[in-house]
């Protein structure tokens, strides 16, 4: 007999089923839009972080269908060796110049980004301050790097700065948090965190990854909205959110960029993305500049949601955002209540740990400039008929 060594795996799975924490993948037959279609049967989808209503715009196809024309489409290496194109470098300048910064550059996705930026500023001797919602590319960036990993508790100012004063041995420091945090919907303190950072003579790295495009004057995100980016060396965000595209970023210093050319792996080592992706992240921030009213609109839609979800009862915890994380408590809640609201047309996904902490599985309604009055007055009636489920 063949010995099975993944058998184990048929024990597991039915584990996590019983604790409503099994994931199927959907497939998805048209465009991300407003309203997707998911195995044959239409939805309003309420689960896309395509805040802008950016993925579907045609503006966005017709750029890459023209780059095609002259890039063809795989890449074909990594950066280093004849992946980056001239379009790239275009997108990288553009970047730098939306950020308001001296330099960019473009990784395949913000996961790298992060967890490749991060392990290129410290390493062994060294120690990484995380906060404990931050999301995993984060963490796992902190864990490739080798270095001491202190966990504050979220969004908690103090405790970072009572870390930061117990732990004065290290070669380097470097704190790291999101901006805004993706399942709750909060912001990171980052005035305090900045004041914290030059204080203790530490790096700082923020990763604007849900708020590029949606917060700030002209669209920068939560460093520009709270006034420190001028104090905030290391920004990351991403192309595959508000922006409609794929592929992330760091923004910062000439200086900064010049050693994650040389020291970032996911960089280094990764296959250059297509250069038709550029031509879309391109398109994407001239719409972010010259049509400021989608994220306009779209924060007042998302007040006034938090507003009537609060009246009907439910808790929201803290969120400020486009992101309203309805909180059930149970994995198995979540999942009961997000299929219901699958049978009436909506698609809202139920996050359960080990993506939150246990206890609070959730409800994550995602925003988009792109719903419609009338969806989000089908979501509102279609919750508040469900509040037994709650």
């Amino acid at each position: 007999m063949v010995f099975d060594c993944l058998r184990w795996i048929d024990e597991e799975l039915p584990a996590l089923e019983a604790k409503g924490r099994r994931r199927k993948l959907l497939s998805r037959s048209n465009a991300q839009a407003a309203v997707i279609a998911l195995d044959g049967r239409e939805y309003v989808n309420f689960g896309t972080n395509d805040y802008l209503g950016l993925a579907a715009d045609p503006r966005l196809a017709e750029a890459v269908a023209s780059a095609l024309d002259q890039y063809g489409w795989g890449s074909g290496a990594s950066p280093l060796i004849l992946g980056h194109a001239e379009l790239h470098r275009r997108l990288e300048e553009q970047i730098a110049e939306f950020e308001g910064v001296e330099a960019a550059l473009l990784f395949t996705s913000g996961f790298a980004a992060n967890s490749g930026t991060i392990a290129a500023l410290v390493g062994p001797g060294d120690a990484v301050f995380s906060d404990r919602k931050n999301h995993a590319s984060l963490f796992d960036g902190c864990r490739l790097s080798r270095a001491d990993i202190r966990v504050y508790p979220h969004a908690d100012p103090q405790a970072l700065d009572d870390l930061l004063e117990k732990t004065t041995a290290y070669r380097r420091r470097l704190i790291v948090t999101d901006s805004l945090f993706s399942m709750d919907g909060d912001f990171a303190p980052l005035k305090e965190i900045a004041e914290i950072a030059e204080k203790r003579r530490a790096m700082l790295l923020v990763d604007e990854a849900h708020a590029t495009g949606v917060f700030g004057d002209r669209g920068r995100g939560a460093c520009e909205m709270l006034g420190v980016e001028d104090r905030v060396p290391v920004r990351i965000g991403t192309l595959s959110k508000a922006l409609g595209g794929i592929g992330g970023f760091v923004a910062g210093s000439r200086t900064l960029v010049d050693w994650l050319v040389n020291r970032a792996r996911p960089y280094v080592f990764s296959t250059a993305l297509p250069a038709a992706v550029s031509a879309a992240g391109l398109a994407a921030l001239e719409i972010v500049k010259n049509e400021p009213f989608r994220r306009g609109e779209l924060l007042v839609k998302a007040a006034d949601l938090r507003r009537e979800l609060s009246a009907q009862g439910w808790r929201l915890g803290n969120s400020a955002s486009q992101i309203l994380p309805v909180i059930v408590g149970e994995s198995e809640r979540a999942v009961a209540l997000s299929q219901k609201l699958r049978a009436r047309g909506l698609f809202v996904p139920a996050i359960r740990p080990p993506t939150v902490p246990e206890g609070e599985a959730c409800l994550r309604i995602s925003l988009s400039y792109a719903h419609s009055p009338a969806m989000i007055g089908k979501l509102l009636e279609s919750l508040y008929d469900a509040r037994s489920l709650a």
